[in-house]
């Protein structure tokens, strides 16, 4: 595996247009002490749905965290909207994205073929191989168009960008950082290396994330994602780079854990 070789494959269409809308949302989505924008935009042909929430007062720019979601998760997920409230109160703007075949955009087939293979990725076959490979391909890419519009917006300060994933998308978040040099620093909670196709196996990447500050965590009691499977995407991470480990499972990272990211990703945002 050459890294360098897949920067194409992970590199938007410069002449689509990105169709980019954005407006308020439904006033009980929103938080009292929080703004709430929905948008989309469009990402090789398919359609992107996310949600940006802004503190209640001020004009910014504000700075900026991209929040990404696990497996089976979306962008409105209880996890997503526990974690982004308080790092909305801090002052800062924090938006998400659907990753591909979950929420708006699940598919009743494809959805569940491509959560069967993420959750048993070492024993796909050829069809599952595919979708995860194109799965990670068009992540990458819809996380990469969401920054160009997100960051065209008066709202947000572009100069001051950080990446935050759980699991699918802390995975997702690791291969982004490696082709895209915006996010100064990323906190990457419940990913590891070395499984499923070398496409979608960002320990093959995380060697060009130069530059960018880089935090794992990890959970003692991880059923999904083994403890040599983190230790080894850190090892090959360049640095600087911090590795933190939690008492807790792959579904209950303890709110220490996610308090230790916001510590660390606030650093480069104020």
């Amino acid at each position: 595996m050459h890294p360098e070789r897949w920067a194409a494959h992970f590199e938007p269409d410069p002449d689509e247009p990105l169709g980019f809308a954005c407006r308020p949302a439904p006033a009980h989505d929103a938080g009292a002490d929080l703004r709430l924008l929905s948008f989309h935009l469009s990402s090789r042909g398919d359609r992107v749905f996310g949600r940006l929430r802004l503190p209640a007062t001020g004009s910014g720019p504000f700075p900026l965290v991209l929040l990404e979601h696990g497996a089976d998760g979306a962008k409105d997920s209880a996890i997503l909207e526990k974690t982004a409230a308080p790092w909305v109160r801090a002052g800062a703007a924090v938006a998400s994205v659907d990753l591909p075949l979950h929420g708006e955009r699940e598919s009743a087939k494809l959805s569940e073929l491509l959560l069967s293979a993420l959750h048993a990725p070492d024993a796909v076959d050829p069809l599952r191989e595919t979708l995860i490979a194109d799965f990670m391909r068009q992540a990458v890419v819809d996380l990469r168009r969401s920054l160009d519009a997100l960051l065209a917006l008066p709202e947000i300060d572009a100069k001051r960008t950080v990446y935050a994933g759980f699991s699918l998308g802390a995975v997702v978040g690791a291969i982004l950082c490696a082709f895209d040099r915006r996010p100064r620093a990323a906190a990457l909670a419940l990913a590891g290396g070395g499984r499923g196709p070398a496409a979608a196996d960002p320990i093959h990447f995380i060697a060009r994330c130069t530059g960018t500050d880089l935090l794992f965590v990890g959970a003692n009691a991880d059923e999904t994602i083994s403890r040599s499977a983190t230790q080894a995407l850190f090892d090959a991470a360049p640095g600087p780079k911090k590795l933190l480990w939690f008492d807790g499972t792959h579904g209950e990272l303890p709110g220490r854990a996610v308090a230790a990211m916001w510590e660390f990703l606030r650093i480069h945002l104020f």
